[in-house]
């Protein structure tokens, strides 16, 4: 019994889907995973799991996918598979054509947010909303994880009992192994004083992750908050344009901490979260807030929108409204109980997207097409 995963990048099967890798090995499968990127291979081989190197581009029309696609042809040809599940949109696409005719299991997609959505450029409905509308007839089951691409999938011609829509990819609650005075010491190392009120901004550093709208409001927000410091977690290709706004525009409590594998004790030390994408699917890191019980401030952008809702566990803004971006800060910057307030509703709202219950959303998925 064999199943192969496949993403872009092996980075990718090591954030987010590592406890599926695990739950078919449990079931005695072998389990294979087809990507790219050196240190993502190391962690799954760690795993066990076998991996295949495939040289993905992320962009389309990169000539290098053509290579990939006769390397995918080639495992195909030579490897069966009972399931084959497919993430990140290149990947999916590449697979799920080259498996058509030389696969003999099912082919699961989860669509992790689909380039094509409300208020996306028409280039993208043109070239992604074809391309997985011509996809479709090569998938066994289409997986969504959030409201907006679950209506669009109906859209592309796949019979409604071959689509699902669960709760992302499942957030574990981080245990609580820090006392205060730990939490306090932390904050020291830090650089941060005793009475910072901490946001923290978990991201990749790229344009769509938009940190510059949040910038572009910061000397407001810290002449209202002195006491404001913000945490910007991640690396990118935007990191020194991002890191030279700071310095020209002399924005004061600005902490770039690049990339960090102890997020969950940053949320510790953590008061707010923030997350103003113009695209997302479902975004593990306001998940993870959500567990910690922080409030969240996002743009009302689909993914986010699914998690937070406005005045209740957090503030929803326009991407482009800077008078509500300000507000919605300074209005938990200067109200603990408020934050409170939004933080335990959140406890509350992020129960169905904890990974003890979207593990059976999938399993049963998994259990149904494996039983064909």
């Amino acid at each position: 019994m064999r199943v192969i995963f496949v993403a872009t990048v092996y980075r990718h099967l090591v954030a987010f889907h590592r406890p599926y890798i695990s739950y078919f090995q449990s079931k005695g499968y072998e389990v294979w995973a087809a990507g790219s990127g050196e240190e993502g291979r190391t962690i799954l081989e760690k795993d066990r799991v076998k991996c295949i190197d495939i040289s993905f581009s992320r962009s389309p029309l990169r000539t290098q996918n053509i290579e990939a696609f006769i390397q995918l042809k080639k495992l195909f040809k030579e490897n069966s598979f009972d399931l084959v599940h497919v993430h990140t949109p290149i990947a999916a696409l590449l697979t799920r054509v080259a498996y058509r005719k030389v696969g003999k299991g099912n082919i699961v997609y989860t669509a992790h947010g689909f380039h094509f959505f409300e208020g996306a450029p028409k280039q993208n409905w043109l070239i992604y909303y074809t391309a997985e509308k011509l996809a479709a007839r090569w998938t066994s089951h289409l997986i969504t994880i959030n409201d907006e691409d679950y209506q669009n999938a109906q859209k592309l011609g796949l019979p409604s009992d071959r689509i699902s829509c669960v709760h992302g990819v499942g957030v574990e609650i981080a245990r609580k192994c820090e006392t205060k005075e730990q939490k306090s010491t932390f904050k020291e190392e830090l650089g941060l004083s005793a009475d910072a009120i901490v946001i923290t901004y978990v991201a990749e550093l790229n344009h769509n992750k938009n940190h510059m709208f949040l910038f572009q409001n910061w000397k407001e927000i810290k002449k209202a908050c002195p006491n404001a410091v913000l945490l910007i977690i991640g690396t990118g290709e935007l990191e020194q344009d991002l890191k030279d706004h700071v310095k020209n525009e002399q924005l004061k409590d600005v902490q770039f901490l690049g990339f960090r594998r102890d997020v969950p004790r940053l949320l510790s030390v953590s008061d707010i979260v923030t997350l103003l994408s113009f695209r997302e699917g479902l975004p593990k890191s306001i998940m993870e807030a959500m567990a910690e019980g922080l409030p969240c401030v996002v743009t009302n952008t689909r993914g986010l929108r699914d998690l937070i809702h406005n005045g209740e566990n957090g503030f929803v803004i326009d991407s482009h409204n800077h008078k509500q971006l300000v507000k919605a800060f300074t209005s938990l910057l200067k109200s603990t109980s408020l934050c409170k307030q939004m933080g335990q509703d959140t406890k509350k709202k992020v129960k169905p997207f904890l990974l003890e219950n979207v593990l059976p959303e999938y399993i049963a998925i998994y259990e149904k097409l494996l039983e064909k």
